[in-house]
């Protein structure tokens, strides 16, 4: 299930997998910080995160030189199989038995809250750039946690408001039935009924579903204008397919995918997906330091980053200068030195770490090319919007985080 990298250089590329004895594992007991990739390497998320995700740590750790505090810095993985008691049973183990001082990623939000748990009581840190639910940084907040990349609420705004000005007033949602996908239908229709529009109805289905042609004629028949696609991975793939399949894309009733990355697109095909809304924090292909980093994550994974793997980068470059900054690892100093700055670099833009952990920063609503349109076959967004984080995340002063309430 684990694999482990160590990291000591700039001359370190590649994943080499060894089994450690616990003689071995104490004598790292020393390193100052200890990173712990925790991902789908397998599944549904695997696109999106997985390896390309400790490809994007790999570079983070290579541009700090592979050290910090004058010590080399270990990198290791592992598949959490997008079941919260699996990802936080590792969570339990890394913490407590491999000495790990932050795991990262972790898609799927019912097992960000189990890892989560793990991290506030042992006094570790947790930076997710794939888990989304906007209660994660609400509700759910802790001090050892950060929500790095994105949020529902954040995918909804940008995303709904859009709809709405094109007149999609009346909604329904093809919803994953777990916490990601409640949490982005509940964030879509608040968004909608405060710009005027109604939700007409759900279809919810499991995790990795095959066959959405139940949720799908049930959407048809609603009469929605818009039917919202409230899920990722390949069930996002799947659900956009086979809509095509019923005559959905480029209908009168518009589809909209609230979470798509370039390796969504590229599986569903421009033909399937032209046209289609995304939100989205990074874009590969934005600008010349989106390109300039995503040229070195090519060189080791052959294709462009997603948003959630430049997040991953993005997490583990500047939590590295904060710990430089703190001179220790603790996660007190550690997130002090981070709500302190300002963050503005291949992946955030004009980002800032709020007192509920959640970092705000610009976000984007682009819209798929039309396969005429593309020469680049991982060239598939068109940048409508840049969005200013305060404007596309929730005020703070509406944050349900114990952290923020106990001091209003």
């Amino acid at each position: 299930m684990k694999r482990r990298t160590f990291l000591a250089g700039l001359g370190a590329t590649g994943v080499s997998s060894a089994i450690f004895s616990p003689a071995i594992v104490r004598a790292a007991a020393d390193t100052p910080l200890k990173f712990g990739v925790l991902s789908d390497m397998t599944g549904l998320f695997a696109d999106n995160g997985g390896q390309g995700s400790v490809a994007a740590a790999q570079l983070a750790i290579e541009e700090c030189g592979g050290k910090v505090l004058g010590k080399a810095i270990e990198l290791i993985q592992a598949d959490h199989l997008n079941k919260p008691d699996v990802g936080g049973n590792i969570a339990r183990q890394w913490y407590d038995q491999e000495g790990v001082d932050v795991i990262l990623d972790v898609p799927v939000s019912s097992v960000c809250i189990a890892v989560q748990t793990f991290a506030k009581d042992r006094n570790k840190m947790f930076i997710t750039s794939a888990g989304g639910s906007a209660d994660l940084s609400g509700k759910f907040c802790s001090p050892n946690f950060i929500q790095w990349t994105y949020n529902t609420y954040a995918l909804a705004n940008v995303a709904g408001k859009a709809m709405l000005q094109r007149g999609g007033d009346t909604w329904f949602f093809v919803v994953a039935d777990y916490a990601f996908g409640q949490a982005l239908e509940r964030d879509v229709t608040e968004v909608a009924v405060k710009g005027g529009g109604k939700a007409l109805g759900r279809a919810p289905h499991p995790i990795n579903t095959a066959d959405f042609s139940s949720q799908l004629l049930t959407a048809k028949s609603s009469g929605a204008k818009v039917i919202a696609i409230a899920n990722a991975g390949s069930d996002t793939q799947n659900a956009i397919k086979q809509a095509e399949e019923f005559g959905l894309m480029g209908g009168d009733q518009k589809m909209i995918a609230l979470l798509i990355d370039v390796n969504d697109i590229r599986s569903v095909g421009l033909k399937s997906a032209q046209g289609l809304l995304v939100t989205s924090g990074f874009y590969w292909n934005m600008d010349d330091r989106t390109r300039a980093f995503s040229k070195r994550y090519a060189a080791k994974m052959g294709k462009p980053p997603s948003m959630m793997q430049a997040g991953v980068y993005s997490s583990t470059l500047n939590y590295i200068k904060s710990v430089e900054a703190a001179n220790t690892k603790d996660p007190a100093a550690v997130v002090k030195d981070l709500q302190g700055r300002t963050f503005d670099d291949a992946f955030l833009r004009n980002g800032k770490l709020r007192p509920d952990n959640l970092m705000v920063h610009d976000m984007y609503l682009a819209e798929v090319k039309k396969p005429s349109e593309v020469t680049d076959s991982y060239d598939v967004f068109r940048i409508l919007a840049t969005v200013k984080g305060e404007d596309a995340f929730s005020p703070l002063s509406a944050s349900a985080c114990p952290m923020v309430m106990s001091k209003k």
